[in-house]
């Protein structure tokens, strides 16, 4: 008696073919693996800071916001005052997401009427310091000039800044998670677009018909090819941001295995908009116009290279509608804060509705012949 036929069997076989294929393409490896690695590099070797040029600052609860200092902070462009309860701001004094807390407080006399107290954190970059020294300092002189004619001055700036502990935020923890998520939404999009137009094309997938296998299995057996190569990808892309150049992974093994099944997650989501293309394209040379309709937005605006904040803000809402903004946010979260998937869940929720509604879309628009 014949054995029965394996459907999982066939689609392993297909899966080991494909991803053979998949590593004897130079502009799969180029594109997944050399191009992001090489952004890394750069920016790795750059070094420091995070790119912001605006200081983020937190006012003391213990401040007297009815001076004239306070006044003169609020209306500078490039100081930010973030408010909220004392240990969300103790949080993002810790994390380096604010600069300092800043104390403005009335010292009973004449000169100087106030004194400036600056708390920081480890986190900080220090130019961040100086620069919001710099500014208080500029607008003491700029208030001195206008108040006082002799040598006396309204507030003084202690020269001493505390320092709270805290973990240095680098350039490269920004960086990679952007690197990371494009090669996932390029490989997504453009590998998969080009396979199935070309197995297609070739007849490939009516070939498959006249064996024993399912439609179901061909799709998973190519797509699991493409899961494995991507999430090797992503060992190679952290593996080497972390060893080179220090990306932290705060719980180590832990994150970088919850990051391993967030980017499963995203590549999934980046597949669809692949699926969605390979079903519109009526020839080859037309694959790449589409495709970069869902790449390209995503690649400037889903903060790959500069934060979402750094955008105008009328672009900021279209920026945060981009899956690829909410992947790059939630890996962000999980490395370096240390945070859970349940944790992003917000993140995962909006990825979540793109893959349905993505899907929805790939069903109706794709082709088997």
């Amino acid at each position: 008696m014949p054995a029965k036929y394996s459907q999982i069997r066939a689609m392993l076989a297909i899966t080991k073919g494909s991803l053979k294929a998949i590593l004897r393409s130079p502009s799969a490896v180029v594109f997944s693996i050399a191009f992001p690695l090489i952004f890394i590099l750069v920016f790795g070797f750059i070094g420091g800071g995070n790119g912001k040029t605006s200081v983020k600052i937190a006012i003391d609860k213990g401040s007297d916001t009815s001076s004239p200092i306070y006044t003169a902070l609020s209306q500078i462009n490039s100081i930010k005052i973030v408010k909220g309860e004392d240990a969300f701001l103790l949080q993002e004094l810790e994390k380096g997401r604010i600069t300092a807390k800043v104390l403005i407080s009335k010292t009973g006399v004449a000169s100087p009427a106030y004194a400036i107290k600056i708390t920081s954190s480890g986190a900080v970059m220090p130019q961040n310091i100086q620069l919001l020294q710099s500014v208080l300092n500029g607008v003491i002189a700029g208030m001195n000039q206008k108040y006082f004619a002799t040598n006396q001055t309204i507030a003084r700036v202690d020269a001493t800044i505390s320092q709270i502990p805290g973990r240095a935020y680098k350039t490269i923890d920004f960086i990679l998670p952007g690197q990371l998520g494009f090669s996932l939404l390029s490989s997504g999009v453009f590998g998969v677009a080009f396979l199935f137009f070309n197995l297609r094309q070739q007849l490939v997938l009516k070939r498959f018909y006249a064996t024993p296998i399912k439609r179901a299995y061909i799709v998973l057996g190519e797509a699991l090819s493409r899961v494995l190569f991507q999430l090797l990808t992503a060992i190679i892309v952290i593996g080497v941001g972390h060893f080179a150049f220090g990306f932290t992974l705060v719980h180590g093994l832990t994150t970088f295995l919850t990051i391993m099944l967030l980017s499963f997650i995203a590549l999934v989501l980046f597949m669809g908009f692949g699926f969605i293309v390979s079903g519109l394209a009526k020839n080859e040379s037309t694959i790449p116009p589409f495709a970069n309709l869902f790449t390209l937005p995503q690649f400037l605006l889903a903060g790959t290279f500069f934060a979402v904040e750094a955008f105008p803000t009328w672009l900021q809402p279209i920026c945060n509608a981009l899956p690829l903004t909410h992947f790059n946010n939630a890996m962000r979260n999980i490395a370096f804060e240390g945070a859970s998937l349940a944790a992003c869940s917000k993140e995962l929720l909006i990825l979540g509705l793109w893959i349905v509604g993505v899907y929805g879309i790939a069903f109706k628009t794709f082709k088997w012949d």
